[in-house]
């Protein structure tokens, strides 16, 4: 069951955010920064989700920040495996 990211926002846009939506559950990674433009944290991918009928906050995917974007999705698929088991 793959997930598949797009880019939230224009391609020109310094903000690097990917979501996707699966089987009712909604999935983010951001590319976090300590500096610059864009999202401000403990650099590497940040992942989280949230179910979409429900107005709640997201939930941090663990292992957050993750080296690289291919981590957090996979880590993101193995989450919504476990969700929708």
């Amino acid at each position: 069951m793959a997930l598949h990211f797009s880019r939230v926002g224009p391609a020109t846009e310094e903000l690097e955010i990917w979501s996707a939506i699966e089987r009712g559950f909604s999935f983010v990674i951001s590319n976090e920064s300590r500096d610059g433009p864009g999202v401000h944290g403990k650099p590497g991918f940040v992942a989280s989700w949230r179910p979409i009928d429900i107005n709640k906050p997201a939930i941090r995917v663990g292992g957050s920040p993750f080296k690289t974007f291919a981590e957090a999705e996979t880590a993101c698929e193995a989450m919504l495996a476990h969700l929708t088991r």
